[in-house]
């Protein structure tokens, strides 16, 4: 006749594998949590919901046009911003100033040269948090050739299903010979240009 096993051998047997299987579902949500993110981090860019656009001041008076052509792909974790990647590629053919002759002006050699230097980028590497939601980023921008250390200030936010990085990347386009030769002259247009950016990501 087969003996039951005594209740202390069969709780030392069933407290091992019940141990085993919270650790597992533990390590599930781990994992799944952490592929959450890591999918919600290296999508592309919505386009149609995004936006590039910059500011200036020609004799004092503000003026801005916009990008209407351009790409971005990041990496961006808020609970991790120095793991930050991204990469900003604009096409400069692309810019609308609200007129179609300022329009073909600004492609010339001594503005954007864009026959030559056809795409601008901005490439970033870690980040740092300055207050809750609010981010300065180290980047490189390449522009008409030329490459400089920018600093990339933005906020983070949900929009829906989406991450939303927004923010500016001030620059002296004397810097980059933007406005160059007669125009290098700071009091006709100034030096400092800001270019502002919503950069919508899928989830």
């Amino acid at each position: 006749m087969n003996k039951l096993m005594p209740h202390g051998d069969r709780d030392g047997h069933s407290q091992p594998m019940a141990n085993v299987m919270k650790v597992a579902k533990w390590a599930l949500f781990f994992l799944l949590g952490l592929l959450t993110q890591v999918v919600f981090a290296v999508q592309g860019v919505d386009a149609e919901r995004s936006e590039i656009s910059f500011g200036f001041r020609q004799q004092g008076v503000p003026g801005g046009g916009k990008f209407l052509k351009f790409s971005a792909q990041a990496v961006f974790l808020p609970a991790k911003p120095e793991s930050t990647q991204a990469r900003v590629d604009i096409d400069m053919t692309s810019v609308d100033l609200g007129d179609k002759g300022w329009n073909q002006d600004i492609q010339s050699a001594a503005w954007f040269d864009s026959r030559q230097f056809p795409i601008s980028s901005v490439v970033v590497a870690g980040a740092k948090m300055v207050s809750p939601g609010r981010y300065e980023a180290p980047g490189k921008l390449t522009l008409k050739g030329a490459t400089h250390d920018v600093v990339v200030s933005f906020r983070s936010r949900s929009e829906g299903a989406a991450l939303v990085l927004e923010g500016e990347v001030p620059l002296k386009r004397v810097q980059f010979k933007i406005g160059d030769g007669a125009w290098a002259d700071t009091s006709v247009v100034a030096n400092e240009v800001s270019v502002r950016f919503k950069l919508v990501f899928k989830k």
